[in-house]
């Protein structure tokens, strides 16, 4: 285990990179930061190291630039309608972040908080309290997220999260993957175990239906190229300008595959398993023009995430999994990404 600084904010508070690097010279980078993920180097097919992830050399340019690349999300990640919602009869308004609505926990989420970070086996444990009203939640909810990197290359985050107050939780990791290392990640063929998804609104938050994606742009039952019904005629597709939509998992099984992704140039696939009941898959469409890591191009399409999670908006839609732990419960979710070669 290694850690250096990352430099300093702009209110001069210093980041620390924890580097966990397996037997096979793997490696993950994570900041104390937002819990971020800054670097995942994995080999290819020729047994070079890549950077699978998306992001930035400098503490300073993930304050400024946002977009959560890499972050640890929370209290509830994806989107709340009208950032409220009511629990034993009582309202409870949260602080938006996307006009009336709260994307990724609020104006201050957890992708911008300072985790603290103690090592554990294959990797570290970040932890923080995040104290009652925090972005208008209830109760205080001490969390924990443990990141941890295997010799067969497989990176898991554990995510745990103790109340003492009934309140909802909703956590994920929000990378973005290119598994070329370079360039748009349209090629990168896409496989999703999900037979439903979640429409939107022109806000993106759900209506409440769960939809067939059988015979829509949005079936992936069957592995395809991401770029290649990515201009699709169809209103959810049209609303969100590509893919930004909330999978359902079709496996009632507790651990269950939610995805694959292969990249032919590199000859990297990523398999995604998980504890949660559904996935978002973002094709990175908004992701502005500007320079990443080591100076290399960022721009739209160039990572997709496949973020678990309990459906968006669950708090406000009954004929969702329920989000909401009570007082003195416990939540706990876990996602790995192996990674490997063909």
């Amino acid at each position: 285990m290694e850690k250096f600084s990352f430099g300093a904010m702009s209110d001069g508070r210093e980041v620390t990179a924890y580097v966990i690097r397996n037997a096979g010279g793997s490696e993950a980078v994570v900041l104390d930061y937002g819990c971020t993920l800054q670097a995942l180097r994995v080999p290819n097919r020729d047994g070079k190291l890549v950077d699978v992830t998306l992001g930035y050399d400098t503490a300073l340019e993930y304050e400024k630039n946002g977009g959560f690349f890499g972050a640890g999300v929370g209290r509830f990640c994806n989107r709340i309608g009208n950032a409220s919602f009511t629990l034993d009869g009582k309202k409870y308004d949260l602080v938006p972040s996307e006009g009336k609505n709260q994307l990724h926990g609020g104006t201050k989420g957890f992708d911008k908080c300072f985790f603290d970070a103690e090592e554990v086996e294959g990797g570290l444990a970040f932890s923080r309290l995040s104290p009652d009203g925090e972005e208008g939640f209830p109760g205080n909810l001490q969390v924990k997220m443990i990141v941890t990197l295997s010799d067969d290359n497989v990176l898991t985050f554990t995510y745990e999260a103790d109340t003492d107050a009934a309140t909802p939780v909703n956590l994920t990791n929000h990378a973005y993957y290119n598994l070329a290392g370079e360039g748009n990640m349209l090629d990168h063929e896409l496989k999703i175990y999900a037979s439903n998804f979640t429409p939107v609104d022109a806000e993106s938050i759900p209506t409440g239906e769960i939809a067939p994606v059988t015979g829509t742009p949005l079936d992936f039952t069957g592995g395809k190229v991401v770029g290649q019904d990515i201009a699709a005629d169809m209103d959810q597709m049209k609303l969100v300008k590509g893919f930004d939509h909330n999978f359902v998992l079709d496996s009632a099984e507790e651990w269950k595959l939610a995805a694959e992704v292969y990249c032919a140039r590199s000859g990297i696939a990523m398999r995604v398993d998980t504890t949660a009941p559904a996935m978002q898959f973002y094709g990175g469409q908004f992701i502005d023009a500007k320079v990443g890591k080591g100076g290399a191009p960022l721009g739209p399409n160039y990572g997709l995430c496949l973020e678990t999670q309990i459906h968006p908006d669950a708090v406000n839609k009954p004929n969702f999994p329920s989000p909401f732990i009570p007082a003195g419960g416990h939540f706990y979710s876990r996602t790995s990404y192996t990674f490997t070669v063909r």
